[in-house]
């Protein structure tokens, strides 16, 4: 067993959590959302960090809770928010302690997963575009660091959950030897 944690990223909707929790399952050891991180340290929700922090903010709790968690000597299954990997200091951190899998989607099936009423808990698609809309725009953003920050790429889309995590744990266990 590798002492490299299994790290996911992604866009929103992309499976990180769900996969993420199946994955921890698979290889028996503990997940880690660092959106969860965040909110127990803030004791806010991430929306309202948004809101009353700011994205700045938000992005340097973020920073602190990839460092925590990829300073964890325990193995970990770490779900990464969307936008963690736009930080060049979380690409290195995550790159150097883990495997990066980026998880993909197209915008469409991205937005169908997140759902119309996503804006209340998603900051980012509050503003009344089409989830799909603003998840394409992101994607076009995010792709180049979502790119240098990845080992390796598993497409999500038609897939259950269980084929999306064995393909991960299958990469995952294929880059540790």
């Amino acid at each position: 067993m590798t002492s490299r944690h299994l790290v996911l990223v992604g866009l929103m909707g992309a499976g990180k959590t769900t996969v993420g929790q199946r994955c921890a399952q698979i290889l028996d050891r503990p997940f880690v959302d660092t959106d969860e991180l965040i909110e127990a340290t803030t004791r806010m929700s991430v929306a309202d960090v948004f809101a009353t922090q700011g994205e700045q903010q938000f992005r340097a709790h973020e920073r602190a809770a990839v460092a925590d968690a990829s300073a964890s000597p325990t193995p970990l299954v770490i779900a990464c928010g969307g936008g963690a990997v736009l930080d060049p200091e979380n690409r290195r951190q995550l790159r150097a302690h883990g495997v990066v899998v980026w998880l993909r989607a197209s915008p469409a099936e991205l937005g169908s997963r997140v759902g119309a009423d996503a804006a209340d808990a998603r900051p980012l698609l509050a503003g009344g575009a089409p989830p799909a809309a603003t998840l394409q725009r992101l994607s076009a953003l995010r792709e180049p660091a979502y790119e240098a920050a990845a080992h390796v790429q598993v497409d999500t889309e038609d897939r259950t959950v269980d084929e999306v995590a064995d393909a991960v744990v299958g990469e995952y266990r294929a880059w540790n030897g």
